[in-house]
């Protein structure tokens, strides 16, 4: 296998003199985006099927529920993997800081796998009553876990070996994966759905099972691309620098995380709340919000919309990630947060007026919203920390976020409805999400084009 990153004397224009630049290996970076983006294909196959399927798992896990209390409880199911997300987080990441990257993306994306597998054999509440829930439950805590360590692990896997100047556009083929995943879930979620592929009785059965037994060949293809690749240059550089160090360097590096990096935490904490409150509520949410509040657009209509609009994102997204390479990371942020503040109650507004047209417009304005944020999220983050504590720091702030605000905002948007009466709350919840990215987006520098810190400057070819 060829060497991912040649080290070579380049000289230093700006200081008139020569420093050290890693020369990349296209060839060998595509495989690296290959093998990190599969793991997001995985995780988020699993969200797409469980948030198109809803409806079905409420009444497979909740039987006898009351609508509202059962997609309640199906939400939560949901939401509970977000709770342990920082566990893993605080596992995974110093692990891949001190083991390695690639070593820790095998486990997580084997681990995510099994945790969706699983979930395709558990028996419906009808069978073992409340131990039904208790163990999809189980299943999701699995998920969470590992998910702790993959999210953080890939964006610094991409991040290290993607050259300076194309590092927004590399980070972008992490969000095309999740984006795949989703959709592909979607869709499987879907047609086990639709008039005439399966009885009611049939899909509450064992139709619904099928779209989680998929997971398990996605997951032994990941593993098998991330165990083909080598670790990260800028990790062996850390790694040389380390040895003969002692102690327990997990507990260390969590330490220096809350201590001595506790600003781009918060930086990076506010990055990520404005992203993925904007992508759950897109892709968790408004499934069920349509039911409610635009009745007249069926479930099938309302998921092929969904779907659409998220297939129009995936068209955009790597040239939006290569924009932020020639115009910079934060101009583009900035206008995502500013859309949310100004558009989030209109595209909500749209959504209630009822029809497939304004449904699909609704949508599509927060699919573009959040385009401007899961373009660039990938390769502004890892910036933040420096190589030797980059996955733990990620890792762990990120999963902070997400737990606190990403993956409750599905269940806490349907909590506020039902409590206040007001169906505008997710719009005012995208406005406040903009408003604290907007700050987060301020307090960042800027990272386009420039090296990675305490990495050396990294670039594609010698010319």
């Amino acid at each position: 296998m060829p060497a991912a990153h040649t080290v070579s004397e380049l000289p230093d224009t700006h200081a008139g003199r020569a420093q050290e630049t890693l020369v990349t290996d296209p060839k060998v970076t595509r495989r690296a985006v290959g093998a990190a983006a599969i793991g997001n294909i995985t995780e988020w196959f699993d969200f797409g099927v469980f948030a198109n399927l809803t409806p079905v798992l409420t009444a497979v896990f909740f039987t006898g529920a009351s609508q509202t209390v059962g997609t309640i409880g199906t939400l939560g199911l949901f939401a509970v993997a977000f709770l342990v997300r920082p566990i893993g987080g605080m596992f995974f990441g110093p692990l891949g800081d001190r083991i390695g990257r690639t070593k820790v993306l095998s486990i997580t994306v084997i681990m995510m796998a099994i945790g969706t597998f699983v979930i395709a054999f558990i028996p419906g509440y009808e069978t073992w009553g409340p131990a039904a829930p208790l163990l999809m439950l189980l299943a999701r805590l699995v998920q969470g876990f590992s998910t702790g360590g993959e999210y953080g692990g890939a964006m610094t896997f991409i991040a290290e070996y993607a050259p300076d100047k194309k590092r927004g556009f590399l980070g972008s083929w992490l969000e095309f994966g999740t984006l795949t995943g989703y959709l592909l879930g979607g869709v499987a979620g879907l047609v086990i759905q639709l008039p005439g592929v399966m009885s009611h009785e049939d899909l509450l059965s064992w139709g619904w099972r099928i779209p989680f037994l998929i997971s398990g060949p996605i997951g032994i293809i990941g593993l098998y691309l991330r165990l083909k690749l080598e670790d990260t240059p800028a990790f062996k550089a850390a790694v040389a620098e380390q040895q003969g160090r002692e102690g327990n360097q997990t507990l260390k590096e969590i330490r220096r995380v809350f201590t001595d990096h506790w600003r781009p935490m918060l930086i990076c904490m506010g990055l990520v709340l404005v992203f993925n409150v904007t992508n759950y509520m897109l892709t968790t949410y408004m499934l069920e919000y349509i039911d409610k509040f635009a009745p007249s657009v069926s479930a099938t209509w309302a998921q092929l919309l969904e779907i659409s609009v998220l297939a129009i994102g995936m068209v955009l997204i790597t040239f939006v990630g290569r924009l932020s390479d020639r115009i910079g990371r934060k101009p583009v942020l900035y206008f995502g947060c500013g859309a949310l503040i100004v558009l989030g109650v209109p595209s909500v507004l749209l959504i209630q007026q009822n029809t497939l047209m304004s449904v699909f417009l609704g949508l599509g304005l927060m699919s573009l919203m959040l385009l401007c944020f899961n373009s660039t999220i990938p390769s502004t983050l890892p910036a933040l920390f420096p190589t030797d504590i980059r996955y733990g720091g990620l890792s762990i702030a990120f999963n902070l976020s997400v737990s606190l605000f990403g993956g409750t905002t599905a269940v806490v948007n349907a909590l506020l409805v039902q409590a206040t009466g007001d169906v505008n709350v997710p719009g005012y919840y995208l406005m406040a999400a903009g408003a604290i990215g907007a700050v987060a987006a301020y307090f960042a520098a800027e990272s386009a084009g420039r090296p990675l810190p305490g990495s050396a400057p990294a670039v594609e070819a010698r010319a």
